[in-house]
């Protein structure tokens, strides 16, 4: 038997140039008993394909299968969004630009030249008291006002923390 057309149609196989009709002509000759041995090792290729034509078709209840999943409820999940997580990418941003100024600001001030007019010249300051103990009494008077303003500032704090520690107690001992 000539085996001519089956070597044809093999060849413009492997060169991907056959049709549809003619891979069934070649699934068709190699699932048959009687293949010859020169052909022998491709028919493990063809019976392969040909189950696995077999082996694809949808089942009977595939639209039922689709339908249920695609009609099964979708559960959402919701997420409270705070404002602190709403403004940290700001944060972060705001961060990134603060220490881009610092650092510029410290490269240019580590850059500049630095002359003599930055230094301070002692020789030009001029004292106000030509009497140290004057300047002393002046700065002593100066400190017990800050003094006396902090003792108040204190005083009326502890008041204000009494205040309802007290009323809480008149209260209960009606």
């Amino acid at each position: 038997m000539d085996y001519k057309y089956i070597e044809q149609l093999l060849e413009r196989y492997w060169q991907c140039q056959t049709t549809v009709e003619e891979e069934a002509i070649l699934r068709s000759f190699f699932s048959q008993e009687n293949v010859p041995a020169a052909l022998q090792k491709y028919r493990p290729l063809f019976a392969c394909q040909q189950q696995d034509v077999k082996e694809q078709k949808l089942g009977d209840d595939f639209d039922a299968r689709i339908l249920s999943m695609i009609e099964e409820p979708v559960t959402v999940k919701a997420r409270t969004v705070t404002m602190w997580s709403r403004f940290t990418p700001l944060f972060k941003a705001a961060a990134v630009v603060a220490i881009v100024i610092t650092l510029g600001n410290a490269a240019q001030f580590s850059m500049t030249d630095k002359s003599a007019d930055d230094d301070i010249n002692y020789a030009s300051y001029k004292d106000t008291y030509k009497d140290p103990a004057a300047a002393y009494n002046k700065v002593e008077d100066a400190l017990e006002l800050v003094s006396e303003g902090i003792s108040k500032a204190q005083a009326y704090d502890s008041a204000k923390a009494v205040a309802p520690a007290v009323l809480r107690d008149s209260m209960t001992h009606k």
